[in-house]
């Protein structure tokens, strides 16, 4: 019966661990930007062929 409530105790530090480190993210500004993720796949092609060309230009120079 003894394990039981230190399982609990232990289970109950993580959580509260858990919720400090999320409190700590969302007050630091971790979840701040929510736009530019969802839309940075889309331009990373763009940006790596434009630098592909400009090596390509520069080589041939």
């Amino acid at each position: 019966m003894e394990i039981i409530f230190l399982l609990i105790l232990i289970s109950l530090v993580v959580a509260v661990g858990f919720l400090l480190a999320y409190l700590w993210a969302t007050k630091s500004g971790q979840f701040d930007d929510d736009y530019t993720p969802s839309v940075r796949m889309l331009f990373d092609d763009e940006l790596l062929d434009n630098k592909i060309n400009s090596t390509e230009g520069e080589q041939t120079k």
